[in-house]
C-alpha cells in the first residue's frame, strides 16, 4: 500500500481516527520529557522520605550528638542556673523542634515551588543540598557546634565533640577568642548579620538566643570574618544547611564590607581559607562535595562539577589528628 492509500484512508475513516492519531502523538511528545524535570521529581520524593527518616532517628535517639546535647543541657541547667532559658533553647536543638530541624522542614517545602528559583538547575541544586543535609550522619556532625557551645558554657567541665579545644583551635588558625556561642556565629539558623547606623555590620543573634549577647562582646563582620575560628558550619556545612537566599545575604554583606577595604587592603571573604580544628568528623563530611558549586548544566545536567570560586569552595579541608575526651566530663 503506497502512501496515497494511507492518505486516503484515514481521510476516509473521519474524525475518530484523526483524534486518535492525535492522541498517540501527543503520547509520544509527553514521552520527551525534560531530563531534569524527572531529576526534580526524584529529588522531591527523595527528601521528603529522607526528611521522615531524619524526623524518626531523632525522636528515637538515634542521633549521638542530639544525645549528648540533651545530657550536657542537663548537666549545665544545674551548674549554670542563670543560663538556664538559653541553655533550653540549644538543647531544642536535638529534636524536630529545633533550628536546624526546622530550618531543613521549611527548605524542604520551598524546594518544591518552581517559582522560587530562577532556573531548573538552582531548584536541582538546592535540593541536592538538601539531601546531604538531610544524612542523619551528616545532622549529626551539624549539631557538634551546638554541643561546642554548651561545652564551653561549662567552662570546661565538659568536653568538645569532633573539634580541637579553644586553645588548639586559636594557636592553629591565629584566631581570636569572640567568645561562647562564637561556633554559631554566621548560621542563618541562629542569627543574622545587620548593618548599624555607621554601615558597619555586626552579628545580632534570634531572640530565643539573645542571652548569648550577655555573655559575649559584640561581633563585627570585618574582624570575624578576618579572625574566626573553627566551625563545623562555616567550615564544612555552609551550603548543606543554609538556603540559596541566605546565602545570598551573606555575599551582600561580604560585598558590602569589602568595598570599606577597596582603598587599603585587601580584604578577603571569610571562607577564602578553612580553618582547623576538625577532629573525628565522620567520613561523609570529610569527603563531601560542595553540592551547591555543582552544576546541572543545560549541556551536562548530570556531571558534577566544582566551582572554582573561594566563596563557593567547601570541599577541601584540613583534618586534625588530635582528639579530644570522650566522655560527657573532663576530666581534671
Amino acid at each position: 500500500m503506497n502512501r496515497y492509500h494511507i492518505i486516503e484512508e484515514v481521510h476516509m475513516a473521519g474524525k475518530p481516527l484523526k483524534i486518535m492519531l492525535m492522541l498517540v502523538f501527543f503520547a509520544l511528545l509527553g514521552g520527551c520529557s525534560d531530563p531534569l524535570d524527572d531529576a526534580i521529581a526524584n529529588l522531591t520524593q527523595t527528601n521528603n522520605n529522607k526528611l521522615k527518616t531524619l524526623e524518626r532517628q531523632l525522636d528515637d535517639k538515634q542521633v549521638r550528638n542530639a544525645v549528648l546535647i540533651s545530657e550536657y543541657g542537663k548537666l549545665l541547667e544545674q551548674s549554670r542556673p542563670e543560663l538556664a532559658p538559653l541553655i533550653k533553647n540549644l538543647v531544642r536543638d536535638a529534636t524536630t523542634q529545633g533550628a536546624m530541624y526546622q530550618g531543613l522542614a521549611n527548605r524542604v517545602k520551598d524546594s518544591q515551588v518552581a517559582s522560587n528559583f530562577v532556573t531548573k538547575d538552582e531548584q536541582a541544586q538546592e535540593m541536592t543540598n538538601l539531601g546531604e543535609a538531610l544524612n542523619p550522619v551528616l545532622f549529626n556532625d551539624a549539631l557538634s557546634d551546638v554541643v561546642n557551645v554548651l561545652a564551653d558554657m561549662s567552662n570546661g567541665a565538659l568536653a568538645r565533640v569532633n573539634a580541637l579545644s579553644q586553645a588548639q583551635s586559636q594557636q592553629a588558625n591565629g584566631s581570636e577568642d569572640f567568645g561562647v556561642g562564637s561556633q554559631l556565629v554566621g548560621n542563618p539558623n541562629y542569627g543574622t548579620w545587620n548593618t548599624n547606623s555607621n554601615g558597619m555590620s555586626f552579628w545580632e543573634w534570634y531572640g530565643m538566643y539573645a542571652l548569648i549577647s550577655n555573655i559575649t562582646s559584640p561581633i563585627s563582620y570585618d574582624r570575624w570574618g578576618r579572625y574566626r575560628g573553627y566551625s563545623y558550619y562555616n567550615d564544612y556545612g555552609r551550603y548543606r544547611y543554609s538556603s540559596p537566599k541566605q546565602r545570598k545575604k551573606h555575599r551582600d554583606v561580604w560585598n558590602k564590607t569589602s568595598k570599606k577595604f577597596s582603598t587599603g587592603s585587601h580584604y578577603s571573604t571569610p571562607y577564602s581559607k578553612s580553618r582547623v580544628g576538625s577532629s573525628r568528623l565522620s567520613r561523609q563530611s570529610t569527603q563531601a562535595k560542595t553540592a551547591a558549586g555543582k552544576g546541572f548544566s543545560s549541556n551536562n545536567r548530570f556531571k558534577q562539577t566544582r566551582s572554582r570560586s573561594s566563596y563557593a569552595n567547601n570541599s577541601s579541608f584540613r583534618n586534625s589528628r588530635s582528639t579530644t575526651s570522650r566522655g560527657s566530663r573532663r576530666g581534671k
